[in-house]
């Protein structure tokens, strides 16, 4: 028999698998030119900030919500006039929310970083429950997740001892949310080895790929299935949690029994066997090789979305022998921002508005929290980055 926490997963899930087709149809109404989203990563629910708002030592919980509550703001918001994509224009709808993964934390050494069931339950009160953002046609914005290393590390272990070793409740959650099973995983059934969240969604004439972490040779297999039912005319963006230039340390350990243990040090977030040597401290240039290979045969892959490096960032990935060219968002972390966690007016999260005429996509940092002292202030605009999908 269900809890009543899983009821809740259940009629969820149920309830998204029954909207998904509708709402997918609705992001790719010819007669709709414009669709807004925003783009957010690595929530860390179970850390604290040093400072926020005036106050000390303040959780996750607290942050995110205060992040959720700008983000509803936005549909009173204009946009700057940049010649970005709806320059000048007020925002009024935002259709779709991606996150990048990392919702749960338990891989710090405080014993009192918090079990991955209580972050998910947090997460789900923010962003499930008080994300209130409307589509441009009145419904609530689609939420699509990946999952982070530490929601993979929670699921299968980490080199450091983590109590309990394992808690799989942020991935089982973000799989039954994103891939609607017709039974529900719990966290006892998640099957690891095959229950991985790879999926895919046509929206605003793109298709965006969703991928459990980076593009790895397992991944690619997935990948490429995808696409080959995809024209090669429709522009293609992944979404994942590492950036591009992979870290090394996420792959399977290529020594001994390949197991995760505190001498190598190799995270096991990725199914490839780490092939550059026998330490994370090398670069993955093969792997980052295999997937330059990748994008040179799929050429409609046009972007790449990501977190991990909690930083807001807007560049082009040029793979290790500079022989390609992607463009690339990076998204802040309301908990530890490479800028933001010392300086939080700092804190940001992407917006970014496409039209489905000329292709075109335009991603606006948000600044949501620039006066501390007064949380109320309106989200003010930073850098922004244009990117040509056809």
């Amino acid at each position: 028999m269900f809890t009543s926490k899983l009821k809740y997963l259940f009629i969820a899930a149920v309830f998204l698998s029954a909207c998904s087709k509708k709402n997918e149809d609705r992001a790719n109404d010819p007669e709709i030119t414009s669709y807004q989203f925003v783009f957010t990563s690595d929530s860390h629910y179970g850390l604290t900030r040093p400072a926020f708002q005036g106050g000390t030592n303040v959780d996750s919980h607290t942050v995110n919500a205060a992040m959720i509550a700008q983000m509803n703001t936005l549909p009173n918001l204009t946009l700057p006039n940049d010649s970005g994509v709806n320059a000048g224009k007020k925002i009024g709808s935002v259709d779709f929310v991606f996150h990048g993964g990392d919702i749960a934390n338990r891989m710090e050494t405080s014993a009192s970083v918090q079990t991955a069931a209580k972050s998910w339950d947090q997460f789900n009160v923010d962003f499930l429950q008080n994300l209130n953002l409307k589509n441009n046609t009145g419904g609530k914005a689609q939420l699509f997740l990946v999952p982070g290393n530490h929601d993979v590390s929670n699921t299968i272990g980490y080199y450091a001892t983590m109590s309990p070793l394992t808690d799989a409740t942020s991935l089982t959650n973000i799989y039954n949310l994103m891939l609607s099973p017709a039974v529900p995983k719990t966290p006892a059934t998640l099957n690891y080895g095959t229950d991985r969240v790879n999926y895919s969604k046509n929206l605003a004439g793109i298709h965006f790929c969703f991928i459990q972490m980076w593009p790895d040779s397992a991944v690619r297999v997935w990948l490429n299935k995808d696409l080959q039912t995809v024209a090669n005319t429709t522009p293609v963006i992944i979404v994942a949690h590492d950036q591009p230039a992979v870290v090394s340390n996420h792959f399977t350990n290529p020594n001994g029994n390949f197991g995760i243990n505190n001498t190598d040090k190799f995270d096991n977030v990725l199914d490839e066997h780490f092939k550059d040597g026998k330490v994370t401290t090398v670069t993955a240039a093969i792997e980052q090789r295999a997937f330059v290979a990748f994008l040179k045969a799929h050429t409609n892959i046009k972007a790449y979305f990501h977190g991990h490096v909690h930083q807001s960032q807007f560049y082009t990935y040029t793979g290790p022998d500079n022989d390609i060219a992607l463009p690339t968002v990076g998204a802040d972390s309301p908990m530890k921002g490479l800028q933001s966690l010392a300086d939080e007016t700092k804190l940001t999260f992407q917006f970014g508005a496409i039209d489905t005429k000329t292709m075109t996509m335009t991603i606006r940092e948000c600044y949501w929290d620039s006066t501390p002292g007064t949380p109320s202030t309106p989200i003010k605009w930073g850098n922004k980055f244009t990117i040509k999908l056809k």
